[in-house]
C-alpha cells in the first residue's frame, strides 16, 4: 500500500492546459473518487500519476519518492481502463498471467498467483475463456485480476464501470468495494457518476476545467457544497439556488428575494456577523436541497411562494417543480402528495439546511 500526494500538478497540451495546479493528499488505504464532468481533467491526473503522461510542471509522490521521471512500470501502480483493455486472442488464464510472465516470474509461482487472483474475483469456471466469451461485468472482473496480480501498491481505475449497464453498475460497484475492503489497496477512482462517488468514496475530490473545487467527504460534500458549481453538480435534482440579498435585523438573518423576505437563524447556518456583513448590498444565492424543503397550500403575503409547473413521479417520490418569478424550485415529495399544477404554494426550510454562496459563487460559510 501506498500515500500519494500531488502538488501543484500541472498539465497542458498545447495551449489548453487541462490540468491547472491541483495538489491533494491520497492516505495509504484510501478510497479516494475523481468526480466531475466531461473534460475537467480528472483522467489526465490519474494519466499522470501513472505516467502515461509526462508532467508539464508540479510533483506527484508515492510513498514519499517524487516519481515523475520514473518508468510507469517501476512506479508499481496499476490502471484499469474504461474499455478493460483484454487481448482478445488470449483465454481468462492467459490476459490475467500476461504481466507476470513479462517479468519472467517462475511458472509455479505465476499458476497459483493467477489461480488466487481468480478465486478473489470468482472467475474459476471462467479461465479457459476468451474475452469475446465474456459478459461486460466479467471482463471487468478479468482486467481486475490482471491488475491484482501485480501486487501493485496503488491501483488507478478510470471509469471502469460506464460500459456497464444500470444493474450490473450497481453488483459491480458492491463487488469493487469489498475487493477494496480485503485487499486495503490504496485506490484512485475517475468517473463522472456522482451515484458512484457518494457511494464508494472515502473522500471525492470535484474538480471543474481542471481545476480543484472540493475535497472531502461525500456526505459533506452533499450538504456544504464549496460553491455553486459544487451545489448544482451533486444531487439529483441538485440543489435549489435562489437570488437574494442579506442583512442583519434584531439578531436575525434576513434573505431578501424578488417579492419575499425569509428570516434565518444564523447562528445554525455557521455564520458570523461579520461574514454576514461582507455581502451586504451583493446578489447572493440562498441554496436548499430539494428533501429539505416543504410546502404548503396556506399562502401569507410577503413569504416565499410560488406556483406549480410540473410534477415529476418517480415511484418512489414525487418532484414537484415550482416557479418562484424567473427562477425554478424543486421540492422532494412524498409519492402521494396531493398538489396540482396551476396552484399556488408556499416554500418553507429549517436553517441548518441553508447554504448561502456569494457573489463569485463561492459559500460564505469560510469554515468549510
Amino acid at each position: 500500500m501506498a500515500e500519494v500526494i500531488i502538488r501543484k500538478l500541472t498539465k497542458t497540451f498545447g495551449d489548453n492546459t487541462v490540468v491547472k495546479s491541483v495538489s491533494l493528499k491520497v492516505e495509504d488505504g484510501e478510497f479516494l473518487v475523481l468526480l466531475g464532468p466531461s473534460g475537467c481533467g480528472k483522467s489526465t491526473i490519474l494519466r499522470l500519476i501513472a505516467g502515461l503522461e509526462d508532467v508539464t510542471s508540479g510533483e506527484i509522490l508515492i510513498n514519499g519518492e517524487i516519481v515523475n521521471f520514473v518508468n510507469p512500470v517501476d512506479r508499481n501502480a496499476a490502471f484499469v481502463f474504461q474499455n478493460y483493455a483484454l487481448y482478445p486472442h488470449m483465454t481468462v488464464r492467459k490476459n490475467i498471467a500476461f504481466p507476470l510472465e513479462t517479468a519472467k516470474l517462475p511458472k509455479e509461482e505465476v499458476l497459483k498467483t493467477v489461480n488466487e487472483a481468480g478465486r478473489i474475483l470468482e472467475l474459476d469456471q471462467l479461465m479457459d475463456r476468451l474475452p469475446s466469451q465474456l459478459s461486460g461485468g466479467q471482463r471487468q472482473r478479468v482486467a481486475l485480476a490482471r491488475a491484482i496480480v501485480r501486487k501493485p501498491v496503488v491501483f488507478l481505475m478510470d471509469e471502469p464501470l460506464s460500459n456497464l449497464d444500470a444493474q450490473l453498475r450497481q453488483q459491480t460497484r458492491i463487488e469493487l468495494m469489498e475487493l477494496h475492503q480485503r485487499l486495503g489497496i490504496t485506490t484512485i477512482y475517475v468517473t463522472h457518476d456522482q451515484i458512484e462517488a457518494m457511494t464508494m468514496g472515502k473522500r471525492i475530490v470535484i474538480l471543474k476545467d481542471g481545476e480543484l473545487q472540493q475535497i472531502d467527504t461525500p456526505t459533506r460534500t452533499y450538504e456544504k457544497p464549496a460553491n455553486t458549481f459544487v451545489a448544482r453538480f451533486m444531487g439529483a435534482p441538485p440543489m435549489n439556488l435562489i437570488k437574494g440579498e442579506i442583512s442583519l435585523a434584531s439578531g436575525q438573518l434576513e434573505f431578501k428575494g424578488d417579492g419575499f423576505t425569509s428570516s434565518l437563524d444564523y447562528l445554525k447556518m455557521g455564520l458570523t456577523p461579520d461574514l454576514i456583513s461582507r455581502h451586504n448590498n451583493e446578489t447572493v444565492s440562498l441554496g436548499v436541497r430539494p428533501e429539505h424543503i416543504e410546502i404548503s397550500s396556506d399562502v401569507s403575503a410577503g413569504e416565499l411562494s410560488g406556483v406549480v409547473k410540473f410534477l415529476e413521479p418517480t415511484g418512489a417520490d414525487l418532484f414537484v417543480n415550482i416557479a418562484i418569478g424567473e427562477e425554478t424550485a424543486v421540492v422532494r415529495c412524498q409519492p402521494k402528495a396531493k398538489v396540482q399544477i396551476g396552484t399556488k404554494v408556499s416554500l418553507k426550510f429549517a436553517s441548518e439546511n441553508v447554504q448561502l454562496f456569494g457573489a463569485d459563487s463561492w459559500n460564505i460559510n469560510s469554515n468549510l
